[in-house]
């Protein structure tokens, strides 16, 4: 998923795939899960009725953004993104 972002010089790392609650998505190799996440437009983090945890401080203090990452329990804004992670709700 191309963001938009354009720096001078710096070349963008190539993207991979990574599925979020079995959807496949693309992100850009090492962006945070967190920002891979949010420019795929799923801020909603929480799971049930009425769940709407997202990510709120993005530098691993809060833990509002838990995920379930690989079969464990992972803060998204501290995971870089990585082929083949699978994601799903905590």
């Amino acid at each position: 998923m191309d963001h938009g972002l354009r720096i001078a010089g710096i070349a963008r790392p190539a993207e991979v795939a990574f599925t979020f609650e079995g959807e496949p998505l693309r992100a850009p190799e090492g962006e945070s899960l967190a920002a891979a996440l949010m420019a795929a437009g799923r801020r909603k983090l929480g799971d049930g009725p009425g769940a709407s945890r997202a990510a709120f401080c993005m530098m691993g203090v809060c833990q509002q953004c838990l995920l379930r990452v690989d079969g464990r329990l992972a803060q998204a804004c501290l995971v870089p993104v990585r082929a083949g992670l699978v994601v799903t709700r905590a």
